[in-house]
């Protein structure tokens, strides 16, 4: 599989991206690659790069979004955050990648089991690790059930998980109002932005 040209990122649509990362994770879930020699693909991006979809994921090791959904060099941008929020500084690399680089999707990928959500979910205080836990916390509040107390917490995977699902819909709504790049050109068709929630025990990813 050659690296994506101007030629090729032009012919993609919004749908189209996101059948190619479907696509590529069937790959991935059936421990297959497809034919693909990354060090020509180093030759073919030397001189610029023609991305398909932009993808912000969690720093934890075992969700790399290239590995997942099976792309190679010059595929996708990549973006990792513990948590998969956006702040100023993302949404300016998403803006960058959609608008000026060409992107066609902006995947907000959580996981199960998150260990960022884990701490929100405890509430969890620690050096600059504080502040971030603090952008995932509303998504915690945002889970109505359980009510007990003593069921919101990192011991109740269930509870993570919904935590983890909510964090990736807000995190959705938090692109769309804060901005306004992003926002008109998901209006026009030029991009789409979805959701999508992978599972660490199958490598499973499921779109919202």
């Amino acid at each position: 599989m050659k690296a994506h040209t101007r030629e090729t990122q032009s012919t993609m649509t919004p749908e189209k991206a996101i059948q190619f990362l479907k696509e590529g994770n069937q790959r991935f879930q059936q421990n297959l690659k497809a034919n693909r020699n990354l060090l020509e693909q180093v030759n073919d991006t030397k001189d610029g790069q023609f991305p398909f979809a932009t993808i912000l994921s969690c720093i934890d090791s075992r969700v790399s979004a290239e590995l997942v959904f099976d792309q190679g060099l010059g595929d996708i941008f990549s973006i990792r955050i513990a948590g998969n929020f956006v702040n100023e500084d993302i949404l300016g690399s998403m803006e960058f990648a959609c608008k000026l680089a060409g992107t066609k999707t902006v995947v907000v990928l959580g996981h199960t089991s998150c260990g960022a959500v884990k701490g929100a979910c405890d509430h969890a205080r620690l050096g600059n690790l504080t502040a971030l836990i603090n952008k995932i916390e509303p998504a915690v509040a945002a889970v109505e059930e359980p009510k007990d107390k003593s069921l919101r917490n990192s011991k109740n995977l269930e509870f993570v998980d919904a935590v983890s699902l909510k964090n990736v819909e807000m995190t959705l709504e938090n692109i769309r109002n804060q901005s306004e790049v992003l926002k008109e050109m998901e209006d026009n068709g030029e991009i789409a932005i979805v959701g999508a929630m992978y599972d660490i025990s199958d490598g499973k990813v499921t779109f919202l």
